[in-house]
């Protein structure tokens, strides 16, 4: 580089520099992606571009990798560091046509020919000046600033404008020397490169900017013009006894009401807000899996997102985080309870389309919002929906509602051809501003109407709430797994398009139950968590400091030695940091006296502390079950642990969305484990070690809530054998108030009604419903009695006898 080039292109950095500012997508090229920095590296450019260069500069400075400016010595010769597919385009005229890729590539493949060690790396970069998708009826604004190939006068207006918000996407290595020595050397793959360099361009930029926007009125139009929609109207005129005007009108009103006015705009200044919030709200957040949905968007899938719901922070945190991960955020399918003003206006110009609790029966609203949302699976937009419908109140994933997983699954039986792919995404907090409001709910206080007011009230209360976490689950791909479940079903629905298919009840169903599985499996286990499961399960909910360290550094060696899917997470550091990291964010109390430390839950907040156990109590309920196996039975062997556990498994499945394949082979890892940290021994039968009874005991604690329930039930099976489901039900509640007001329970999931529901309904399709299975029962009866403290067993044993 000549001293001229070198102060001029400082001086270009320096101007950018008080302009622009560029966030990396990747965060950690060298973490997500496949860069060695032991081998050369070579960038891969759309279009020449000095700006882009500069701003790549800065970037690579940062990360430590080699500046865009250095040459590359390759053989002796040196070789340009940035290839670009196209020249820069003048101000006016033609694009010259003699880009030098084509002879770099052939170049770098050359060398590649002459050393057999020699292995260059090529990473595409692409730049995204504001991600600006363009409109349907574009305007001269548009014209100006969202061309993809911009003059430099363009170039210029679009760094002043659109600089603070500039895009850099580096994107997976391709190594040279698997080209050279699987494809070869000559011109033809040197053009082959160029051309696949292209088409990842094309598709990196609608990964990044997504279609274009719909004109909102234009969009209204046509989709009453549909043939479904036409049908819809008519059939609503003949049964209101109203004119197809009227109809057509209401069904106008519906779409209003619905339909998302997507802004760039606004997404671009509530980016500025959010990242002023999460910064104030929290320490971090951490995201696990996100580079795997990046890659589903660039293969063309069509993606929805279905996150569990903790709170309202889910729609800001979950579109935040895709936008800073370089995808485009969802449509998102909000309550209607939200469209309050200004919420509502707000939501809708970022996304949000609103959907009515019920509209059952009412066939123009439920034939309108099908058809939109066809539309929006048509035209490549992302959507984002909660399939438990509601916010969780205990933290435990509640039941699905498969409504909207329906209408998913049917807009892949009429055409949807590209391919539709749910993303589970667990979402995490160590601190949930609604949790107190939740527990006044499960109490029996009223649930209070949104507004405007509960948002200042919140905005209010506004600290230190340690960390987030987003965690993308397994996605499932819809045509694959229809094709599992129903391998017919294309042949079925082309012979009567009309005609609802008999499996389609029982495939939505298994699939929701799939997608809370898949969430659950992607679990982020937090200092706020481990410590609550721990505490809570501690007698007056305290522990002496070195003993909760202690325990918390066995959890995490469970959790780490025995991961529970690659896709969950879990916290760095020991339990002493844990501990540190609990007392800091207040959900701790520190009490001394002379002979030490003791780390306790304020009475205060136990109940509310219950919420972030129940977050990842299932990562932890089978070790604990076989702690309480090993603790409590007599002479008890590895075919009796694993006996017991498979005998539970299916109402633990039930109730906690687990997704353990092989029960046994997991029992056996487990085992092994704790033989491994001198926990047990195992000579005849399985012993505990005297000096990890302690902890044993409380790892087992974790479970008892858990197996107080189930003992009711099947205490409540063996008394009465023909009991209706609805009695079971009603009878289980009435004797865990009992069992909680004599002992001290207090977690609001030992008393929620729903969860016995849940249970009854896994009951009855195990068979246990019957008096046919009445050995099956008392075996299990046997097992859950015996694996109760004596006090808890009579009082059970006593309240059944006592309902004869």
């Amino acid at each position: 580089m000549s001293k001229q080039d070198s102060i001029w292109h400082k001086s270009l950095r320096w101007i950018q520099k008080k302009l622009v500012h560029t966030i990396v997508v990747p965060h950690d090229p060298f973490a997500d992606l496949n860069l060695d920095p032991s081998r050369p590296v070579v960038y891969v450019m759309k279009t020449e571009s000095v700006s882009d260069i500069a701003a790549l500069s800065e970037i690579t400075a940062d990360f430590g990798l080699p500046s865009p400016y250095d040459p590359l010595l390759v053989d002796g010769e040196q070789t340009p560091r940035v290839v670009c597919l196209e020249g820069a385009k003048p101000l006016f005229g033609q694009r010259a046509s003699n880009s030098p890729y084509l002879s770099t590539f052939m170049r770098l493949l050359g060398a590649h020919k002459r050393r057999p060690e020699l292995d260059v790396q090529l990473v595409p970069v692409s730049l995204y000046w504001g991600r600006t998708p363009g409109k349907e009826d574009d305007t001269m604004r548009a014209a100006v600033l969202e061309r993809q190939n911009p003059t430099w006068l363009r170039k210029c207006l679009m760094i002043l404008f659109l600089g603070r918000h500039n895009f850099v996407q580096f994107s997976n290595a391709l190594s040279l020397r698997h080209m050279a020595d699987v494809h070869g050397t000559d011109k033809r793959i040197a053009q082959k490169l160029s051309r696949v360099a292209r088409v990842h361009f094309h598709r990196q930029r609608k990964v990044m900017t997504g279609p274009v926007l719909p004109n909102r009125q234009a969009l209204f139009h046509a989709l009453l013009k549909s043939e479904s929609l036409k049908k819809a109207i008519i059939e609503e005129a003949n049964s209101k006894k109203i004119s197809e005007t009227e109809a057509r009108a209401k069904a106008m009103e519906y779409l209003d009401e619905i339909a998302a006015d997507y802004s760039d705009s606004l997404v671009r200044i509530a980016e500025r807000f959010l990242t002023w919030l999460w910064n104030k709200l929290y320490k971090g957040i951490n995201i696990k899996g996100a580079e795997q949905i990046r890659q589903l968007h660039h293969d063309g899938h069509e993606i929805i997102y279905v996150p569990c719901h903790r709170s309202h922070m889910d729609y800001l945190l979950l579109s935040y985080i895709l936008y800073y991960q370089g995808m485009v955020p969802p449509h998102i399918a909000a309550g209607i309870n939200l469209n309050f003003w200004p919420a509502g206006p707000l939501f809708r110009r970022g996304g949000a389309f609103f959907i009515r609790r019920s509209f059952r029966g009412n066939k123009l609203y439920t034939a309108v919002f099908r058809e939109y949302l066809d539309q929006l699976f048509t035209k490549g937009y992302s959507v984002e929906y909660f399939t438990e419908g509601g916010r969780s109140r205990t933290g435990r994933l509640l039941a699905p509602k498969t409504g909207m997983i329906a209408m998913t699954v049917n807009s892949v039986l009429r055409g949807v051809e590209r391919p539709v792919t749910l993303v589970p995404v667990y979402l995490g907090y160590d601190h949930v501003m609604e949790v107190a409001t939740y527990h006044k709910e499960l109490s029996g206080k009223k649930k209070q109407k949104e507004s405007v007011w509960q948002v200042f009230g919140a905005i209010r209360k506004l600290g230190n709430f340690g960390q987030g976490y987003v965690n993308f689950g397994e996605p499932i791909t819809l045509h694959n797994f229809l094709n599992e479940q129903a391998p017919d079903w294309r042949d079925e629905v082309a012979k009567d398009p009309e005609q609802k298919p008999t499996w389609l009840t029982p495939v939505v169903n298994n699939l929701a139950n799939k997608v809370m599985t898949n969430i659950n499996d992607a679990a982020a286990v937090s200092s706020v968590t481990l410590t609550s499961l721990t505490l809570l399960a501690a007698e007056q909910h305290a522990l002496q400091r070195s003993q909760l360290e202690q325990q918390l550094d066995l959890y995490l060696t469970i959790l780490k030695t025995l991961p529970y899917t690659d896709y969950a997470s879990v916290v760095d550091g020991d339990g002493s940091k844990l501990v540190q990291q609990g007392l800091e964010l207040k959900k701790l109390k520190l009490d001394s006296d002379p002979l030490g430390d003791i780390i306790s839950i304020d009475d205060s907040i136990a109940v509310a502390m219950t919420y972030y156990r129940n977050n990842i109590i299932h990562l932890m309920i089978i070790p604990s079950l076989i702690a309480t196996c090993v603790t409590q039975g007599k002479s008890c062997d590895r075919q009796q642990v694993i006996a017991t556990v498979e005998d539970l498994y299916p109402l633990l499945q039930a109730e906690l969305f687990m997704g353990v394949d092989d029960v046994p082979a997991y029992v056996n890892r487990v085992l092994d484990l704790f033989v491994e940290q001198q926990l047990i021994n195992e000579t005849s039968s399985l012993n505990v070690e005297a000096d990890a009874m302690s902890q044993m005991l409380l790892l087992g604690n974790t479970v008892s809530e858990t197996l107080q329930r189930y003992a009711i039930i099947f205490n409540l099976l063996a008394n009465k054998p023909k009991i209706e489901r609805s009695d079971l039900e009603r009878e289980s509640h009435t004797l865990a108030q009992r069992l909680g007001a004599l002992h001290g329970i207090t977690a609001p999931e030992f008393y929620d009604k729903k969860l016995y529901g849940t249970l009854s309904v896994k009951l009855k399709d195990l068979g246990y419903l019957s008096d046919k299975n009445q050995s099956d029962i008392q075996r299990i009866r046997t097992r859950t009695n015996g694996l109760l403290r004596a006090s808890v067993r009579q009082t059970i044993v006593d309240s059944v006898a006592a309902e004869q």
